[in-house]
């Protein structure tokens, strides 16, 4: 279900590839509606050449931010103070930083003491800071069911099919922790409530990190939980329940 919260979308034109910008929008929506968007670059520069190309089918606004000082990133700058003066103005109640720069650690946790509800979409090489900073963190690559490798030599690129993470031992002792976590005396946990938690824990974790498209299918991978569908009084509707076995 899609929540009723207006999203500003700041996106880092410098570090975030534009190949990933239909499914990225695609995703945002899931979590609000972007009533702002805007991506921040010095569009003089020719590697934001291919964002040039589909910012208007996209309804994308570029911000231009000339690069006045060597060794200075102009275009977090222009992105904070763009940030600040959104949440001042309340037209929103939430926001989509699109980086991979912990940068903007500070401005998430700026914004969530605020009481903004932030989402951070970035590469996984992004550091450990923003990501916790966030409410949620939403890797690019997990977005494309294929990655793109270009060869050194020839500059051609080819798609192949993305490698997952592993469901180490550490993933199943954070899940089955998080389901005692949530459970009641008989030790049964509602999973909306699960996910939940899970979040708060760890904002950046995701089952489609492990090739699934709901935590349901990877419980249930996982063999080590039991799951039951149960209807709460007179209602039709079946929720999805999790125990540890």
């Amino acid at each position: 279900m899609i929540k009723d919260t207006k999203l500003a979308v700041l996106i880092d034109g410098d570090n975030i590839p534009s190949r990933y910008i239909k499914e990225m929008m695609e995703e945002i929506t899931k979590y609000g509606t972007p009533t702002i968007k805007r991506i921040y670059g010095d569009w003089t520069q020719p590697h934001l050449k291919k964002w040039k190309d589909i910012l208007l089918e996209n309804a994308i606004t570029p911000i231009q931010q000339y690069g006045y000082t060597t060794g200075k990133n102009a275009t977090d700058s222009a992105m904070i103070i763009d940030a600040m003066d959104i949440l001042y103005s309340e037209k929103v109640n939430g926001f989509c930083l699109v980086s991979s720069d912990s940068d903007f650690t500070k401005l998430a946790t700026r914004l969530r003491e605020a009481g903004m509800e932030v989402y951070g979409i970035g590469e996984k090489k992004t550091p450990n800071p923003f990501i916790v900073a966030c409410d949620k963190f939403i890797y690019l690559e997990i977005l494309q069911p294929n990655e793109e490798i270009k060869d050194a030599k020839s500059g051609k690129t080819t798609k192949v099919k993305r490698k997952f993470d592993a469901i180490t031992p550490q993933v199943i002792k954070f899940l089955r922790n998080t389901v005692a976590d949530a459970a009641d005396e008989d030790g049964w946990a509602f999973l909306g409530d699960v996910g939940s938690l899970i979040m708060k824990k760890q904002p950046n974790f995701d089952a489609r990190n492990f090739g699934f498209d709901k935590l349901t299918p990877l419980f249930n991978a996982i063999n080590k939980f039991e799951i039951e569908e149960k209807t709460q009084g007179n209602s039709r509707f079946k929720l999805i329940y999790v125990k540890n076995k």
